[in-house]
């Protein structure tokens, strides 16, 4: 267990904390051996058979020494590896499925900073576990209760170096040949930001395999970020000030380290934020596919609803926030996507991962379709909302103790109106809703709003603080 007072956060999004402190080679091998021996210990994995399991890391400087505490660890407890290197979260998603693997493990602190690192748990399907088994992982880990085998069943560790070339493959057979080569005879201008990191390479074959003129952005592999490494607004006035100088751009991406999720600038270098991602995604698929379940959770635009409603026997499920809830929804229903409002975008054909090449494949291939309309046309004219999203220091509020508390508070005070609280709480009014949670990746409390207007989602994130007491 680590020791440090560096924030350490562990969740059904694995472990993360600061390298050097919380997060250490020492903390990465037992979150690895814990998450082995369980696999190990579950039913599906005979103890006979040795599980085989991906590797991955987002490619962030430093993240070799923690793939390597990884790779001995799995194989001290005896599970065969298959290492992939610097990959994708999602591509590692896609080779679990593809060679049939028991799981795997990303080494990603997905959009934190670079001072931190951490650890991602994938099952049999390549997506996060359910909050049952991650829980059962982490009770393992904080009890350090490992089943380490002797030396004859040491697993092996095997390098591969196909996982791009798969899941590029992977992206191009759910467009469709004729819908490949419809985007590629549009000969698309396209400005991609990978912020040094896994999908430079996976982000640029499939770009050039679709037919476009690829201008990219930090797309050296180094590990070392140009900018703060999350896609939202203010760490991506690079890329919109270089869309709106290219001649011809037609659109911009911005990629995360793990490329799990997607930002969108459109051709004049406007950000249209990272709400937009699935909405246009799912306007895509709803156009090629017509009507379908679809999932979203709950701090999630509503424009996906409005998408929704223009399809007769569409609709959307609403889930806790996390890809393993969204999947969840999906599965059953055999929706065709899903996802967060955060810009990740889940394509089941390919992945059960969110995924940034599926998402620029989609948007690609919504503009392809639509002839002459800019991106800039198609999203003034989706539906128009405001949304506030505002985060709090959870040390600030009292630690989690107090959020349990807050919650309690929110749902008697708005129980006249909808109220959902499987994640949290979400109320809903006739003119938006605001969203109160505790962040399982990061040690803060976010409260999201969005109503019609910028005030009234204001209004809404304040009368939701004053009743929880935050």
């Amino acid at each position: 267990m680590p020791t440090s007072d560096a924030p350490f956060m562990l969740s059904v999004s694995g472990a993360r904390g600061i390298v050097g402190a919380s997060m250490t080679p020492i903390v990465a091998s037992k979150f690895a051996a814990a998450f082995g021996s369980h696999l190990r210990g579950a039913s599906r994995v005979p103890s006979a058979i040795r599980p085989r399991l991906a590797i991955g890391r987002d490619g962030r400087a430093g993240g070799e020494a923690f793939a390597n505490s990884v790779k001995g660890a799995l194989a001290a407890v005896g599970c065969d590896v298959l290492d992939f290197g610097v990959a994708m979260t999602p591509t590692i998603g896609v080779m679990i499925r593809e060679l049939k693997l028991d799981g795997g493990m990303c080494v990603t602190a997905s959009h934190n900073p670079l001072e931190w690192n951490g650890l991602k748990c994938l099952n049999e399907d390549g997506l996060a576990p359910p909050k049952q088994e991650a829980d059962a992982i982490i009770e393992r880990f904080r009890q350090e209760r490992f089943s380490f085998v002797l030396a004859e069943a040491i697993g092996v560790c095997e390098t591969r170096n196909d996982a791009n070339a798969v899941h590029v493959e992977k992206v191009l057979a759910m467009l469709g040949a004729a819908r490949v080569a419809a985007i590629a005879a549009r000969k698309f201008n396209v400005v991609l930001d990978s912020v040094n990191a896994s999908g430079c390479i996976p982000g640029r074959v499939l770009l050039e395999r679709l037919g476009c003129t690829l201008v990219h952005l930090h797309g050296e592999p180094t590990g070392v970020f140009a900018h703060r490494p999350e896609p939202v607004e203010e760490n991506l006035t690079e890329l919109c000030a270089l869309v709106a100088s290219t001649t011809g751009a037609a659109v911009g991406f911005a990629q995360d380290p793990d490329a799990d999720r997607l930002a969108i600038v459109d051709e004049h270098g406007r950000f249209i934020g990272e709400e937009y991602t699935l909405v246009l995604c799912a306007s895509a698929m709803l156009a090629r596919c017509g009507a379908t379940t679809m999932a979203a959770n709950l701090s999630t635009s509503r424009m996906i609803d409005d998408v929704a409603a223009r399809y007769q026997g569409a609709s959307v499920l609403r889930t806790a926030v996390g890809e393993a809830h969204v999947v969840a929804a999906l599965k059953p229903s055999g929706g065709r996507i899903g996802g967060e409002g955060n810009g990740g975008v889940i394509v089941p054909e390919v992945c059960f991962v969110r995924d940034s090449l599926s998402a620029m494949a989609l948007v690609l291939d919504l503009l392809a379709a639509n002839g002459t309309q800019s991106l800039s046309q198609l999203v003034d004219a989706m539906p128009k909302y405001a949304m506030l999203k505002t985060k709090l220091d959870l040390a600030s509020v009292g630690g989690s103790d107090a959020v349990h508390a807050a919650l309690s508070k929110v749902k008697s005070a708005f129980s006249n109106a909808r109220v959902n609280d499987v994640d949290g709480v979400r109320v809903d009014f006739a003119d938006g809703w605001v969203h109160l949670r505790a962040s399982n990746t990061e040690p803060i409390v976010r409260v999201i709003a969005e109503a019609t207007t910028q005030a009234r989602a204001a209004e809404l994130v304040q009368s939701c603080r004053i009743a929880a007491g935050l």
